[in-house]
Formats: C-alpha cells, structure tokens, sequence
C-alpha cells in the first residue's frame, strides 16, 4: 500500500516586515529617480539605488562614528 505524505504547514510570520520594506523601497526609489537628471540609465541606477539603500545607511553611519 501507498503511505500519503505526510502535510506540512509553513505559517510565514513576516508579512508586516515584507510590507515595511516595501514601503522603504518605493520612498528610497522616490528620492533616488527625483536627485536623477531623468535619462533612462540615470532612472535605471536609481532602482538599482534604492534596492540596495541600507548599504548606503550603513556606509554613512559608520563613516559619522569613523570607523
């Protein structure tokens, strides 16, 4: 006789953070594409900017606390 697989159930607790972050995404896309000149390339590396926004955070921060 077949076994049936046993069900898994995944409960995904991070719904509030994928939104929070989202909404980070969308502002750091808004002032990254606005300081832009408008070029397609220049809106391009805006998005490219703003999914990758807390290295910059990080970046100043540690450059305020001189390390």
């Amino acid at each position: 006789m077949h076994e049936q697989p046993s069900r898994i159930r995944v409960v995904e607790k991070a719904g509030p953070w994928g939104f929070f972050f989202l909404l980070c995404y969308i502002g750091a896309a808004i002032y990254f594409v606005s300081n832009s000149s408008g070029g397609f390339w220049d809106v391009a590396l805006g998005l490219l900017q703003a999914a990758v926004w807390p290295v910059y955070v990080t970046f100043h921060v540690l450059g305020i606390l001189g390390a």
